[in-house]
This record gives C-alpha cells, structure tokens and sequence, in this order.
C-alpha cells in the first residue's frame, strides 16, 4: 500500500483491502490546500494577487497572438508555413540585421591605424596577386 500524507488511508480491516485490487489505490481528494486567509474578513490583511506576465501583456505578442487566432478560424496559412516557422525566420532575420548593424558601428568606430592596417593588408594581397598572374 502506498503511503501518501495527503491522502486519507483505508482501515487495514476495511473492505477496500479485500476488493478488486485497482479499486486499492487511493484516490487524493485534495492534493491542494485551502488557504487560511479566505475565511478572515480582516481588511488589514494582505491579499495575494496574481502576478501579470509582461510577455502576454506585450502588444507584439497579443497582436501574434491574435493574428493567430484570426488565421486558424479563417484556415489559412499564407505560405504553407506554420505560424511559429514564419515568427521564429522573422526573429533570426531581425537578429542578423541587428548583427551587421552592430558590426557596421564597430568599423566605422575603429580607431584610425586599425583602418589603415586593414587597407594595407588588401593592398599587399592585390598586389601579390598580380605578381602571381
């Protein structure tokens, strides 16, 4: 027999013993308990709240969201691709622009002598390939 806290036990001389032996697995009634504070009316007392999710409260995902809604009702999927395909491609093609934009900065923010390092090192490679031809 298991033993679980939360659960009322059957007597040992009950007839859930002798009984069909799926019928001796207890069955919790209440796996939660019931919280003190519902039964005081005391105004001083601090309530729980539930705490909102800034991700669904985002416009970007209740307009996602709704545009998906719209779409499974209506049967379409423009493209033939899923819905969360076509989200995600659009994340990796946001983030890859964020990339080149960030490593534009970085070349245009180099200090002068990495610049012309880099100019240097193309100029000897051009002019080595023209010696080779």
């Amino acid at each position: 027999m298991w033993l679980c806290f939360s659960c009322p036990l059957a007597e040992p001389d009950s007839p859930l013993e002798d009984s069909d032996p799926k019928d001796t697995y207890l069955i919790p009634r209440n796996i939660m308990a019931e919280p003190d504070y519902i039964d005081d009316d005391n105004p001083e007392l601090i309530r729980p709240q539930k705490l909102v999710n800034p991700v669904k409260t985002s416009r970007n995902h209740q307009d996602l969201h709704r545009e998906l809604l719209m779409n499974q009702k209506r049967g379409l999927a423009p493209q033939n691709k899923p819905e969360l395909q076509k989200v995600m491609e659009k994340r990796k093609r946001d983030q890859l622009e964020l990339e080149k934009q960030k490593l534009q900065e970085e070349q245009e923010n180099a200090p002068e002598f990495v610049k012309v390092k880099g100019n240097l090192r193309r100029t000897g490679q051009e002019v080595a390939q023209a010696q080779e031809s």
